[in-house]
């Protein structure tokens, strides 16, 4: 039996060669590899040994030899196959054992050029794995470590079924699969005019965890994470858990609405989320007071959420929020007392997160039924907002500033959606609702008597003046919301007969 043995991760080699070796297996390998076996004391062959032909080109070619690809590529069960190998001095190739350049990890640092990015672009090793993968009857295929220990129990017992073979030769397509999809990433992003949306599109994911149910216990689900160029570690995806249950499928969904609605803001601002929406939210120089404050916008719902914060907490946050049960919380770190007392609810999913202000994906990705869409985030800062004011009134520095924070909390809850602000703190929110009008009854009814002096935020146009006149008449002062309805006049009409202050955006923010 001969094996090629080629890998840039290391993780568990030695080991791994070491029983092949024991088990009689010839032992063949290029660069890197060959000197770690040989530093292992493990016989081990150059592949120039297998090909009579030297490496070239500073190593670009080596295993592109019919030497190589013939002896993986040959049919056990055709005659002539095995006839022609005889025929050209070549011998088979059992194993190949094989897993590629860093190239993610080269592209994603600072500054790396366009020849370094291009010269880490394996391309021997992903023609022996498909070669391999192709010809799984008679060849084991190994693209990961983690395949070492079950390959070679099932080797010492002398029979790797075909089940298996055919599952390591999936593994292997897959493997490079995402290699090649991180390749036209890189390619596709250096362009100069990138196009986001190509003909054909991948997408690479790795497994993070499996779930023990998926949104009902009837799902089977499990947790991936998008290997993106260029975009290192953020979101929940990378988020280290420091305590508490595993997480389930809900509690990520939930978490990742939380940790998008934190980090939207600048200054200290805790979210608080109940399926998916949030339910409560504040920005304040003083986080324990952004916590009281965004817990006041509805306790009630708050009890088993999820709370996020954008910046580090602190022991007299954790104080606070140690006085409310809820089912997790993410923050991009915590004071170690704070945590310690955190920690003091054994079952709360306590997670740390990095890069908590970073924008996330650019890109957001549905399913639909025999397809997806894919469209860009709805990410923009504050000075980007084009607000213009239609009515007689024009609003104060303090609406403003309240109607800009209005504005950005209403695109991370589901349409229809409705919020009310004042000073920085979300007061009551409606949503999802067929209704507009609806969503803002809801809206008031949560603010109850804080709902006057506030603001509100709507995420589409008021295609009846009977929401703007609900608000009005419970003392909202100022409106932001898009415009666009057949029936501005109508809305706008209705804010000066109570002196209200409406200020469009063109920007729809639908959350569906």
């Amino acid at each position: 039996m001969r094996a090629i043995l080629s890998v840039w991760d290391k993780t568990g080699l030695v080991d791994f060669a070491r029983g092949l070796n024991e088990l009689g297996v010839e032992l063949f390998s290029t660069g890197g590899t060959k000197k770690a076996l040989g530093d292992a004391e493990i016989p081990v062959h150059g592949v120039e040994q297998m090909t009579n032909f030297p490496e070239i080109l500073d190593g670009r070619v080596k295993t592109l030899h019919p030497a190589v690809h013939g002896g993986i590529l040959a049919r056990r069960d055709i005659e002539s196959h095995m006839t022609q190998l005889l025929e050209k001095g070549i011998t088979p190739i059992d194993m190949v054992v094989v897993n590629l350049y860093p190239f993610v990890q080269t592209v994603a640092r600072e500054g790396v050029s366009r020849e370094e990015a291009l010269e880490n672009i394996d391309i021997g090793g992903p023609t022996m794995i498909r070669a391999a993968a192709k010809n799984f009857p008679h060849v084991l295929v190994v693209v990961d470590p983690a395949d070492y220990t079950p390959v070679l129990e099932k080797l010492c017992s002398g029979n790797v079924d075909i089940a298996e073979r055919q599952r390591l030769a999936q593994k292997a397509f897959q493997h490079v699969a995402i290699y090649d999809t991180a390749i036209s990433s890189y390619l596709r992003s250096q362009g100069e005019d990138e196009d986001i949306f190509p003909d054909e599109m991948t997408i690479a994911m790795k497994k993070i965890q499996g779930l023990s149910y998926g949104e009902n216990p009837h799902q089977q689900a499990a947790f991936y994470r998008e290997e993106m160029i260029g975009k290192g570690d953020h979101g929940i995806a990378s988020a280290e858990q420091l305590s508490g249950k595993p997480l389930s499928y809900n509690n990520i969904l939930d978490i990742d609405g939380a940790l998008r609605a934190a980090c939207d803001f600048s200054v200290p601002t805790v979210a608080i989320i109940k399926h998916t929406n949030p339910c409560g939210l504040s920005s304040n120089t003083d986080l324990a007071e952004a916590y009281r404050r965004a817990l006041a916008g509805d306790p009630i719902s708050a009890f088993g959420g999820i709370m996020a914060s954008n910046t580090k907490i602190d022991m007299k946050t954790a104080e606070e929020i140690n006085k409310t049960h809820f089912d997790g919380i993410i923050a991009p770190d915590f004071e170690d007392a704070a945590l310690n007392l955190l920690k003091r609810k054994k079952d709360m999913r306590i997670l740390k997160v990095a890069g908590v202000s970073d924008r996330m994906s650019a890109l957001e990705l549905r399913r639909v039924s025999g397809g997806g869409l894919v469209a860009q985030t709805a990410d923009f800062t504050p000075d980007e907002v084009p607000m213009r004011t239609v009515s007689k009134r024009e609003p104060t520095d303090e609406e403003v500033k309240d109607l800009l924070f209005a504005w950005r909390v209403v695109k991370h809850i589901k349409s229809n959606a409705i919020v009310l602000v004042k000073d920085s703190e979300l007061l009551g929110m409606g949503a999802g609702q067929p209704s507009r009008v609806d969503s803002v009854a809801i809206a008031l009814k949560k603010a109850g008597s804080r709902a006057k002096g506030s603001v509100l935020g709507s995420d589409a146009f008021f295609p009846f003046p009977d929401g703007v006149e609900l608000a009005a008449k419970a003392g909202v002062t100022a409106i932001i919301e898009p415009g666009g309805s057949k029936r501005d006049e109508d809305a706008i009409k209705v804010a000066n007969e109570y002196s209200m202050a409406m200020v469009f955006t063109g920007m729809r923010h639908f959350k569906h």
